[in-house]
């Protein structure tokens, strides 16, 4: 691992998520989260103090040891009990259908295998287990993803892999799940890079 994602990109990336514009997002998709709940891409622990009364535990991995360490704070102050574990996405140490409900937050555009992502967690959820997502990704304007397409290959290498141009809904129908609701728009900032996709997905069998 470079120097720039050992002490750098971390940095970058708990400032980055703790901007207040994606608040509302946070609040959205994570406080209706309940039962047995599993966060994946955790990373600096923003999404803990949203967790509302419904939440009976949380289980939040991140492959990074240095965000998991900025996260722990957080976790500590959470009103639910929160357990940090450092893991990857597409392999996940968690028993089969044993989870209750997925948060993912600003995630499925900078992991390595996103189908593979979406395949474990249909597999560690219980029948009709949710993911609830927000989640940036390819615009429905033509030009705006034009320049995503054109800015991801560059945006990628000093942004961990963060893709500008992944196609959330289609993500999630490839892997099996059923979207319950979906919304996207643009929120602040430069057009492709701000084209927010939230919502819930329901997992069907595996």
């Amino acid at each position: 691992m470079s120097f720039y994602d050992r002490a750098i990109l971390p940095c970058l990336t708990d400032l980055v998520m703790g901007q207040e514009i994606l608040t509302p997002y946070r609040q959205r998709c994570i406080a209706p989260a309940a039962g047995r709940i599993l966060e994946i891409g955790a990373g600096a622990g923003h999404n803990f103090p949203f967790y509302g009364p419904g939440a009976r535990s949380v289980l939040a991995i991140d492959p990074s040891a240095e965000l998991l360490e900025r996260a722990r704070p957080r976790a500590d102050a959470a009103s639910c009990g929160v357990t940090l574990m450092q893991g990857h996405a597409e392999a996940l140490p968690v028993e089969s259908g044993s989870i209750d409900c997925v948060t993912v937050t600003w995630t499925l555009c900078s992991v390595g295998a996103p189908d593979a992502v979406l395949a474990e967690l249909r597999r560690v959820l219980r029948p009709g287990g949710t993911v609830r997502f927000a989640e940036h990704g390819l615009s429905a304007e033509h030009k705006v993803r034009l320049w995503q397409k054109r800015l991801t290959p560059i945006w990628r290498r000093c942004a961990g892999n963060c893709h500008l141009d992944r196609p959330v809904p289609g993500l999630f129908d490839a892997a099996g799940f059923a979207l319950a609701s979906h919304d996207a728009g643009y929120a602040r900032g430069p057009r492709p890079m701000v084209y927010m996709h939230e919502g819930v997905a329901l997992a069907g069998p595996s």
